[in-house]
């Protein structure tokens, strides 16, 4: 192997490394005398020691000769910290590049800026310890692990300049999301894609015991990753010249590599899938840092993994050792009198948006593209009656989302995100103009299947989720369309996607907006009826309730004329998480496309064509959220109104479910005034909603009178059985709707008793009817809404 570093070289790399090997130590401990130019006292030390150092010397170490390769090639790079609590890694390198001060004037490139840079750190009012938002250069956050693979390919998809340096922590690698992210090669197209370098970083040991590939010895490591997809490459030691000789070799090796493969399939075509290449790193836990303190081994154990010295304000021992650490790292030879970087060691680093912390692409709202949306209307469902059509809800989205792909073919800036489920999610239509994607062979019988498609089917919810965060982040559009159920699968990792978002918009304004990612979930509990039990569970909807309302948004569209408007809201929306649920059976349409429209865009209205009250006020109202909910509050009405018809009903639909919050908890909550208009002061309400019941009770805390709304939805009562005995079995059937409501009607008690009787011989005739037939009456199977 040839050794790309002269000694003058190697040199100003290793200055570099120390310098931000000393930065990260400094963020750790110090709060004053950043810089000891004068004895170091009890008083320079934080009263609270937080942070990690462990993983940090090794990420130094890899972003500093990532800089080399950056500045001798003219490389796009981005870098993701996969291990946990890099943060302090991360930043410092930012700040030596310069883009931190740039983005935070006040953490200046001198004394003083550094003194800030060390006080921030982890304290109150500071900045976390993780690789967060708050960091330039980042897309991943690194604090819950196991993403930093996943962001990484969905970062290189579309990408086909850019270059992702993915550092994987050896705890990191033993999570599910990331054993599932190395499957990425099999879905990266060197022809139109970028590339993704995987660097597992091996210091051996998580908080306070072994890593499971810390421990495998290279051969086994090898025949795991060369399975994978990759060749192999291992750089492993302690000794620093010898270390940076090593590593810049196989970095260029790499490089090398990756740039031939895209050569040849850029000329030629791409023939086979190629094997990519990949690093294995081994270094020490807490490389540089303390070897023995008290007599026990620091560096290369456990013990490394936070904070080495965690007695400074009390030791004086410890404290003479952290001075000892800190000095080791000669700070004089590398920051000149006012505390900057001396000139000829920051030459190392790139310049501009080379710099791995201005890269646009990891600021994605820079080079976002607004998606060519075709009008939605175009795919309208006629109808002459509310219910006098029915269609697969999601098949006229499925058209939409074809032409969304043709329109931005040249952008290609587009995706969607299926496990599997395309075509059961009846959005097969995309296969006229795209293909599912696969790097790997291609057989004749496959069912458009090809390697420059961009419909994403793999079974591992963890890696749409995380494909398409990285795909946003770096600024392009897509949808995640799954298996309502499974949605749970990625409930962390929405959860921590939220997070992301929210400190952007509240807290970094340098962050650029980004496209939203945008959930359809179908095949929903109520209609999973042949899958059973297992495949029902409305609960994501739950997660995102609890999310900040400047972030997420959740739809519940009635039919597929308002999941079109809902859609075309969604994806020309940024920085949200859009979560739109719709069952993909027959359903009924019950808006034309000018009144799903409006509907949508107040995100909840009466319907008074199927109520019976007109303007007047009613005796009760039925609400309802969700496309079978909706069915059964419409039927539910309907038998008031032709057995009871003195019983005035209002039927109020809520397409958007933010709205039932008051204003004040989210920025799509209706007003009170307007909830009065819908809901009454006084009356009671049924609430037919399509999730579990305990959600709109959270939605309507700080609503007057919020005991009032009895709610009726999914209750964990399940198996393989009809569409209708799913409701029956929940007690949120019409029938049970119209018990609940009659037994709420205090004016019309006599006849309510006589109703509530006739309901229940219904319920009872479905039950020995299903049991006989195997399937709903016909009375529920044929039943249509009508005027009369």
């Amino acid at each position: 192997m040839s050794e790309p570093l002269s000694d003058q070289q190697l040199s100003l790399i290793d200055a570099y490394w120390r310098a931000s090997n000393y930065l990260t130590v400094g963020q750790i401990y110090l709060m004053a005398n950043p810089l000891l130019r004068e004895p170091l006292r009890r008083e320079h030390i934080k009263p609270r020691l937080l942070g990690h150092w462990g993983t940090s010397p090794g990420q130094n170490f890899i972003y500093v000769h990532l800089n080399r390769l950056i500045r001798e090639h003219d490389a796009d790079i981005i870098y993701i910290s996969g291990p946990g609590h890099g943060g302090p890694s991360v930043m410092s390198h930012t700040y030596l590049e310069g883009t931190y001060s740039e983005l935070y004037p006040k953490i200046s490139e001198d004394c003083e800026g550094m003194r800030l840079l060390f006080r921030q750190f982890s304290t109150p009012g500071g900045v976390p310890s993780h690789a967060g938002p708050h960091v330039p250069g980042s897309i991943n956050e690194g604090g819950e692990l196991g993403y930093s693979l996943v962001h990484a390919f969905g970062a290189a998809f579309d990408n086909p300049d850019l270059i992702v340096a993915c550092v994987i922590g050896d705890g990191e690698a033993e999570t599910a999301p990331l054993e599932g992210g190395w499957k990425g090669v099999q879905f990266l197209n060197p022809v139109r894609d970028g590339a993704v370098l995987p660097i597992l970083h091996l210091n051996g040991y998580k908080i306070s015991g072994p890593t499971v590939f810390g421990r495998d010895a290279d051969e086994q490591l090898a025949r795991v990753l060369e399975g994978h997809g990759y060749e192999v490459h291992f750089v492993e030691g302690d000794d620093p010249p010898k270390m940076h000789r090593e590593f810049a070799a196989t970095l260029d090796q790499c490089y090398a590599t990756i740039r031939a493969i895209q050569t040849d399939a850029r000329e030629n075509g791409l023939r086979k899938r190629p094997t990519w290449p990949a690093i294995v790193l081994r270094s020490l836990k807490g490389w540089t840092g303390p070897k023995v303190v008290d007599g026990v081994q620091i560096e290369g154990t456990f013990r490394a993994h936070q904070v080495p010295l965690a007695g400074v304000r009390e030791n004086p021992e410890h404290l003479k050792l952290l001075e000892q650490w800190m000095r080791s790292y000669r700070p004089d030879e590398l920051f000149d009198e006012r505390g900057a970087l001396k000139p000829e060691i920051k030459a190392m680093a790139p310049k501009g948006t080379r710099r791995m912390g201005a890269n646009p692409h990891a600021n994605g709202g820079i080079l976002t593209v607004a998606l060519d949306i075709p009008s939605f209307t175009n795919y309208a469902v006629k109808l002459e009656q509310p219910g006098s059509v029915k269609v697969e809800s999601t098949r006229p989205f499925g058209k939409m989302l074809r032409d969304i792909f043709t329109r931005n073919a040249k952008q290609h800036n587009f995706r969607l995100f299926c496990p599997d489920e395309t075509n059961s999610n009846r959005l097969g239509d995309v296969f006229e103009v795209e293909n599912r994607c696969l790097v790997s062979r291609v057989e004749s019988y496959d069912d458009h299947v090809a390697h420059d498609g961009r419909v994403m089917e793999v079974l591992s919810e963890h890696c749409h989720q995380g494909w398409l965060e990285g795909y946003t982040l770096t600024g392009r559009h897509g949808v995640f369309a799954s298996y309502e159920a499974f949605a749970m699968v990625v409930d962390s990792m929405a959860t921590q996607h939220a997070k992301w978002l929210q400190t952007c918009k509240t807290e970094l304004p340098w962050r650029r907006p980004v496209p939203s990612l945008n959930y359809l979930l179908t095949s929903t509990c109520w209609r999973n009826d042949h899958n059973g039990f297992s495949h029902q569970g409305p609960g994501f909807i739950d997660t995102l309730l609890t999310k900040r309302g400047i972030v997420s948004r959740i739809y519940l569209p009635p039919d597929s004329n308002c999941l079109l408007s809902v859609a075309d809201h969604c994806l020309r929306s940024r920085d949200y998480i859009n979560l739109i649920v719709i069952d993909k059976q027959m359903h009924p349409v019950w808006l034309d496309i000018d009144a799903a429209r409006e509907h949508c865009s107040r995100g909840a209205s009466v319907w008074r064509w199927a109520g019976n009250c007109g303007d007047d006020e009613p005796d009760l109202v039925l609400a309802c959220a969700g496309d079978v909910m909706t069915e059964e509050a419409v039927a539910a009405a309907w038998l008031f109104r032709k057995y009871l018809p003195e019983m005035k009903v209002r039927v109020v639909n809520v397409v958007d479910l933010m709205t039932l919050f008051p204003p004040d908890r989210h920025p799509h909550g209706m007003s009170e005034d307007y909830f009065d208009q819908l809901f009454t002061r006084d009356k009671d309400v049924v609430f037919a909603f399509h999730g579990y019941p305990g959600e709109v009770h959270q939605l309507l805390h700080g609503r007057p009178n919020p005991e009032r709304f009895h709610v009726r939805g999914y209750v964990e009562e399940g198996t393989t059985t009809t569409p209708f005995d799913m409701l029956v079995l929940n007690r949120a059937s019409r029938y049970h709707l119209c018990i609940e409501g009659l037994r709420r009607a205090p004016r019309h008690q006599e006849r309510a008793r006589e109703l509530i009787r006739m309901t229940e011989d219904a319920l009872d005739a479905h039950r020995k009817y299903i049991v006989k037939h195997l399937e709903d009456m016909p009375a529920i199977t044929n039943w249509k809404w009508t005027p009369d």
